[in-house]
């Protein structure tokens, strides 16, 4: 099962410290938490000083345990890493969305377990068809459903860049740091 622990201090240690980039929409961020997600936590001080506690914490409750990814580790541990690491960055729904179109696309025509709608979100329907994803393909499919939602991912990245170029600042980073 994936650690959150351990995926939370990954992230965190990538996130970095305190940022305010003049590209970024979101204003500044101290270990990747934007002042609004902070300010709707209860944060009321200087982001400067967002304790590093509090970030892991909302991390953990926003972004692991709200969406559901916890209850994907205990089938898949890579694809809950990957939809937490992307959850964070895009949103946990653009996340669940990804899963969910890629599982339909790896089903075999419906063979392994009925398409699933894409809702963008991780409830029984989408637990059970990665479930029996996983029991049809085995860990050499994990692989492979891993690849294609960070190939989605990255699909996203670049259709970002090309719609608002200030995003530009932020594609190498997130293609370096965020698919694969």
């Amino acid at each position: 099962m994936a650690d959150i622990q351990h995926l939370l201090n990954e992230l965190i240690e990538r996130e970095g410290g305190y940022i305010d980039h003049p590209a970024d929409r979101g204003g500044p961020t101290n270990w990747g938490i934007t002042e609004q997600v902070a300010r709707t936590h209860g944060y009321r001080g200087e982001m400067r000083a967002l304790p590093r506690s509090l970030a892991a914490y909302i991390y953990r409750m926003k972004y692991w345990e709200q969406p559901g990814f916890d209850k994907a580790a205990k089938i898949a541990s890579s694809i809950a890493a990957e939809l937490f690491d992307t959850g964070v960055n895009m949103g946990p729904p653009v996340a669940t969305g990804f899963l969910q179109r890629a599982l339909n696309a790896l089903n075999r025509n419906g063979r392994d377990y009925a398409d699933i709608a894409v809702d963008r979100q991780l409830g029984p329907v989408t637990l059970a068809a990665l479930e029996h994803y996983i029991l049809a393909r085995g860990h050499k499919g994990e692989a492979v459903l891993l690849r294609a939602m960070e190939a989605l991912q990255g699909e996203r990245y670049i259709a970002l860049a090309e719609a608002r170029p200030a995003n530009e600042a932020f594609l190498y980073g997130w293609i370096a740091n965020r698919v694969g």
